[in-house]
């Protein structure tokens, strides 16, 4: 009885070990569920964007970052070229080729290519993790736990993850939840050091993905409705002026970036709220100096002056071309037809095709009705009289969470776990047959072809030069090669 002692816990150390212990499992079902194309293909890198994001790795761990920064490909838009350290952002290839140098640091020699292949299911268990703790701050343990479960095997989130996939989406996820994360914790204690984290946070997001403009568009947002509903504090002030600050300019350091967090229409917005932080403050200093009478009068006139100074400069600055208009990007998610009206090289990827309404249930499955469930508890207090109400909705969740669990692995297995390169069939038995004509074929344009030999097409699988890649730096290039 006495030994057995030592293995008794106390409530809140069973409570700790049984959370951890979720945790734990959400993100080895996380990585582990993303891995169907390793065990049905190999260790191969899928489609043509994640290539040339291994090719570019490759290049940064075998020549090191200078190299790499001042690259200049001649083998990609042959015979125009293309500057690699200006044109993409390298976040996904510096973690790759950090992470590479870690394992050899420690003796475990994995190549970059496996680094790459299975790069993007570990950081969806990051996610996982990163998840579970903004959800916690949002609400409690519980729904972050459960949050942390969802995510794991929502197959929206895996179609961009699976082991092979390696493109940006890959651990830009994880850098947008964890710049939310950093920014919620910065609101709540008011912290330098919190805000400076949700900076560093939002520059790691800048050099992933260009998605970054959605976020640095959020968090303004956030602020403005703080104000507007009369619950803008000394904290709010501390966050955003911090991350603001701070994020713009080490988001500036990023050469594909450069500077337009000063120039661009799609990070005005972030600025106009930083310009209305100082302008509260001061108002509420001139509040507290002034009566009544005397601060309506001062206060009305100046935000008279400032508001026509305010339009008159931007007007000017937009008219001059210092300020850049939006991007199609920003007109595409205001009008998804906006793309194949004006600019139809866009529209031609698939990727930037509207969503249809169905893909959102195939997506998202029950999340798409857990959701307006998670915005009415956002706006509601749990009171005694909910209780019974909650434990009947509690049973029929738990049959659709079952149910839900078939289904995203079904979806994994089948849909997001196939290589573009590879393409695989049923026989009249049942047997799977697999398709490898597309590597073969450049692979005998690779040993049958010289090395000047230029290929019209627009990946470089068959190391050799490209006429473009993906990438839509010259318009004009691609009408030519294709006429």
């Amino acid at each position: 009885m006495t030994k057995l002692g030592f293995l008794r816990l106390s409530y809140e150390k069973q409570d700790t070990l049984l959370k951890l212990l979720i945790l734990s499992m959400a993100a080895v079902l996380s990585f582990s569920t993303r891995l169907f194309s390793v065990l049905r293909f190999e260790s191969v890198i899928h489609e043509f964007d994640p290539y040339f994001n291994y090719r570019t790795t490759r290049f940064l761990t075998e020549e090191g970052f200078y190299k790499f920064h001042n690259w200049f490909d001649d083998r990609a838009w042959y015979p125009l070229g293309r500057i690699i350290g200006g044109t993409i952002y390298p976040g996904l290839m510096i973690t790759s080729a950090a992470l590479y140098h870690v394992l050899h640091f420690f003796h475990i020699t994995i190549d970059i290519r496996n680094v790459c292949v299975f790069l993007a299911p570990l950081f969806s268990s990051f996610t996982a993790i990163v998840t579970y703790h903004f959800t916690k701050e949002l609400k409690d343990a519980g729904a972050g736990l459960l949050a942390a479960a969802m995510i794991a095997v929502v197959p929206g989130y895996i179609s961009r993850s699976v082991a092979g996939s390696y493109d940006n989406e890959g651990i830009a996820i994880f850098c947008m939840l964890l710049t939310y994360y950093m920014w919620i914790k910065a609101v709540k204690t008011g912290s330098i050091y919190w805000s400076s984290m949700c900076a560093l946070a939002y520059f790691y997001m800048v050099s992933s993905w260009g998605g970054y403009v959605f976020l640095i568009n959020l968090i303004p947002l956030h602020v403005l409705v703080l104000m507007l509903t009369g619950r803008f504090s000394h904290r709010i002030y501390v966050a955003y002026c911090t991350v603001y600050c701070l994020g713009t300019v080490l988001s500036m350091q990023i050469s594909f970036v450069g500077f337009q967090p000063v120039q661009s229409s799609e990070h005005m917005a972030a600025f106009g709220v930083f310009g209305l932080c100082q302008i509260h403050a001061f108002v509420d200093y001139l509040r507290s100096k002034l009566n009544t009478q005397q601060f309506e009068v001062l206060f009305k006139s100046v935000i008279s002056l400032v508001g026509i100074i305010l339009l008159s400069a931007g007007g000017v600055l937009m008219l001059t071309g210092k300020i850049s208009p939006w991007t199609g990007r920003f007109y595409s998610l205001l009008d998804p037809s906006y793309a194949k009206n004006n600019i139809p090289i866009i529209a031609s990827v698939s990727e930037h095709q509207p969503t249809t309404w169905s893909s959102y249930y195939f997506d998202l499955q029950l999340l798409v009705f857990m959701f307006p469930v998670g915005l009415y508890y956002c706006f509601n207090n749990l009171s005694d009289a909910t209780i019974f109400i909650i434990i009947g909705m509690i049973l029929v969740m738990a049959f659709f969470l079952i149910t839900y669990t078939f289904h995203s692995t079904w979806v994994t297995s089948e849909a997001y776990s196939s290589p573009s390169i590879v393409l695989s069939a049923r026989g009249g038995d049942g047997s799977r047959i697999i398709f490898d004509d597309f590597r073969e074929a450049y692979y005998w344009l690779r040993h049958n072809t010289p090395e000047v030999s230029e290929i019209r097409h627009a990946v470089d699988l068959h190391d050799r030069p490209a006429a473009f890649d993906s990438k839509h730096l010259c318009s004009s290039h691609i009408a030519f090669v294709c006429v």
